[in-house]
């Protein structure tokens, strides 16, 4: 009896282990079998799926391992499709997607297709308009969310990648600088600034400034690249960016309702776009009264933002205090087939400023082509935008920043350009822009 009791006792315990492991395998697959699916040394046998973009065009195919047929579409959309060196690409983020993989069916069903919401032409558009240069060329349709363009350079081919990349011609290469870097704005974040005195300044339309080109602020000057004029009003202040009269405006505004007005604006905030989650933006806060306070509300002193936040605040300005989340997929198929596979992907929408702000912005930037940056330059098509030039220091050019949107029923388009160390905001990055919004907009 005493060995019969023994026996049970050992087989309970047995079975407790059984059941302890089983319990604990199945956490570990709920928790870790996608990251076991779509590990990179796995993609001989799980990584099948292809992507491509929304027209088709084959960017990535995982049963070969090829790219794009075209070397400059490769190099243009190598960070979104991406390699083993990307984290924020397609390939890693929708890793599950592609395999097909499910945490109750696994595999079974096979690999996934998917389509991208961007044009692989216009992309390769906007990467030979930097013309070698390091930046960010983005375009989403603010209605839709849908990311059309998304270009990051440097780059490389991802079907010969570069043996070394330590040179300086390589400098952040495996960095998509859309979604994870963060930059100075310069005068780009004068909008922040004059959305913030359009609904806290009450006398905002009688505001005047004289500007000679210097602005004394405790015994330190903020300067201006030339003399703006007398009696500037706040819309031709803010056409010719002029740095006096927004040190003066941050000076009466304070920096808590311009930190405030930045957070509401969205540009401090991290966002997840389709699986990547973007860097969040910083405003440190000048003490009042001081120089650091008056440079900051012309978008110096500490400020930095992320180029996909500051898209976003484009596109919500655009579309009357609605800023819409971007998104990259699509669609999405079981593989050589068009039967789809799961529900397309939908943006979510984020309030800004009230449409009346939004509606005085929107004509402000709209006197800024016609005013300052010239209408010619982009042909017919009806821009609203600001141009920024932010210094950087250590005898380095500054940064080139124009961002904006399209007035057109037909064409709801925001748009974020950047060349790293390009000079002048409006004539580098604003070319760039209007080559690329003269494709998207055919």
């Amino acid at each position: 009896m005493k060995q019969v009791r023994r026996r049970t006792m050992i087989l309970l315990c047995i079975a407790a282990f059984l059941a302890v492991g089983l319990l604990w395998f199945c956490v570990r697959w709920a928790t870790q079998g996608r990251d076991w699916v779509n590990y990179f040394g796995n993609t001989s046998l799980f990584g099948n799926g292809a992507i491509y973009d929304r027209n088709g065009v084959l960017l990535y195919d995982g049963k070969t391992g090829e790219y794009a047929e075209q070397k400059s579409v490769r190099k243009a959309t190598m960070h979104l499709v991406g390699d083993s060196n990307i984290a924020t690409s397609m390939r890693n983020v929708l890793s599950d997607r592609l395999s097909g993989y499910h945490p109750i069916t696994g595999t079974a069903f096979g690999s996934h297709d998917i389509y991208l919401t961007i044009d692989a032409s216009l992309n390769d558009v906007a990467y030979q308009a930097l013309n070698g240069k390091k930046g960010v060329v983005a375009v989403y349709n603010y209605k839709t969310g849908e990311i059309l363009c998304l270009v990051s350079a440097p780059s490389y081919d991802p079907e010969n990648p570069p043996t070394d990349v330590s040179g300086s011609q390589y400098e952040g290469v495996y960095l998509n600088r859309f979604f994870s870097s963060l930059f100075p704005p310069g005068s780009i974040f004068k909008v922040i600034t004059t959305a913030a005195t359009l609904e806290k300044k009450a006398d905002w339309q009688s505001f005047r400034f004289d500007c000679d080109g210097k602005f004394e602020v405790g015994g330190q000057v903020i300067t201006c690249p030339r003399a703006h004029g007398s009696n500037l009003t706040l819309q031709q202040a803010f056409a010719r960016s002029c740095n006096g009269a927004f040190g003066q405006l941050a000076l009466e505004l304070g920096g808590d309702v311009l930190r405030t007005y930045a957070q509401s604006g969205g540009i401090l905030n991290s966002y997840d776009i389709s699986g990547v989650t973007t860097a969040a933006g910083q405003f440190d806060v000048g003490a009042a009264g001081t120089i650091d306070l008056a440079w900051s509300g012309s978008g110096q002193y500490h400020d930095m933002i992320n180029p996909a936040s500051f898209l976003m605040l484009m596109g919500g300005i655009a579309n009357g205090g609605k800023a819409q989340v971007p998104v990259l997929l699509k669609k999405e198929s079981f593989s050589d087939s068009s039967i789809p596979s799961s529900l397309k992907e939908r943006s979510e929408g984020n309030a800004i400023w009230s449409r009346s702000t939004c509606d005085a912005l929107k004509q402000m930037m709209r006197n800024n082509v016609q005013e300052t940056y010239g209408q010619k330059n982009f042909g017919d098509l009806t821009i609203c935008a600001k141009s920024g030039t932010a210094e950087v220091g250590n005898g380095q050019a500054p940064h080139a920043w124009f961002s904006g949107f399209l007035d057109e029923a037909d064409h709801p388009l925001a748009f974020i350009v950047l060349v790293e160390n390009g000079g002048s905001g409006a004539n580098v990055a604003g070319a760039v822009a209007s080559k690329v919004l003269q494709k998207a907009a055919r």
